[in-house]
This record gives structure tokens, sequence and C-alpha cells, in this order.
């Protein structure tokens, strides 16, 4: 067995971070790393001790849920909060970052962002990070790691279904979990 490379490494970990989300809208992740150690990680949440958008629904406003602190952004007040440098060091994360995200990581001095999905990339924030010097790069993950809170969310609403009786439903949301577990496989040979 091949040892999987330092980048599909760290996007596997951010991947893993991601299923501790409490975000309906977008479950993401974000890993911290200097000199290939991992030195903070994140995932997007409600502040600590507050209620979660999957216990009471995301709380938006213009758009944005205003309850959740993004991952990258979690990660970064992580270093802050137990003294952790962050000049030099390169963030792995999910989805590419917003442009509030964008300009934490700009300002922590953050030299490099791999991300694994576009999501909505604004393009004053590519235009920051070029102009900033930050080196940007996809990195879509070759190591499978569950998202758990979709998975649930898909396998209770085909047993709703499958009470109801209701064939033509029933063979729609069986595609949907063929189409899953074919692009796992398909993404793991």
């Amino acid at each position: 067995m091949a040892r999987v490379e330092w980048d599909q490494y760290f996007m596997a970990q951010s991947h893993l971070l991601k299923s501790r989300s409490t975000c309906e809208r977008l479950a993401v992740g974000a890993v911290i790393v200097r000199e290939k150690r991992m030195i903070a990680g994140g995932y997007n949440g409600s502040v600590t001790g507050e209620v979660h958008c999957i216990d009471e629904g995301c709380y938006v406003v213009d758009g944005h849920c205003i309850r959740t602190i993004h991952a990258e952004m979690n990660a970064l007040l992580q270093c802050s909060k137990f003294g952790v440098a962050t000049e030099g060091a390169e963030m792995y994360v999910t989805h590419f970052p917003c442009v509030h995200c964008t300009k934490a990581i700009i300002q922590a001095g953050i030299k490099a962002v791999y991300y694994s999905a576009d999501y909505k990339n604004h393009p004053y924030a590519e235009e920051l990070l070029a102009h900033t010097g930050v080196h940007t790069e996809k990195v879509p993950s070759t190591v499978t790691i569950g998202d758990s809170y979709e998975e649930h969310q898909l396998m209770e609403e085909m047993l709703d279904r499958l009470k109801m009786h209701n064939d033509s439903d029933y063979e729609n949301l069986k595609q949907k979990v063929d189409h899953l577990i074919d692009g796992r496989i398909s993404s793991n040979l």
C-alpha cells in the first residue's frame, strides 16, 4: 500500500474536521500546517456554549448564517487562543474561503491556501490572495471521509419515503445513494 501524499493527508484531515460541523447549509473543515505538522484545526459551528444550527436551524440574515463561525476563522482563533504563531503556515480547507476568511488568512500571515472544492469563489477574495502573494491551489481530495450529516439526512429521508410506500420517490432516492457510492468508489481507484 502506497503512502498518502502530504497534500492528500492534510486535505483528508480537513475533511475529517468538517464532519464535526454543526451547520446545516455547508459543512467545512480547515487545518493549519507548519513544516508538515498540524498546528490547529477548525470546522464551522456556533460560538462555544451556544445553540447550533443542527439544533434550531440556521440564523440567516442577508443570505448568510450569522450563528456560524467559519472553519478557517475557528482554526485561526484556536492559534490565537493558545499563542501559536501562524506566520508562514499553510491552510488546507475543504472549500474555497469566503472574502472575510480570506482577509483573516492574509492578516494571519498564512503563505498558502489549499482547497478541495470551489464554493462561491468571490473575485475579490481571489484578487486579494493573488495580490498579497498567498499561494492558492485547488487540491481535490482523493481520500474519502464520509459526510456523516448528509448521509444521515439522506438515509432518514429514504426511510420516511419507504414508510409511505411511494415507489417513484424510492427509486429517485436510491439513485442518489447509488451515485454517492459510485462517486466514492471511483474516487478511490
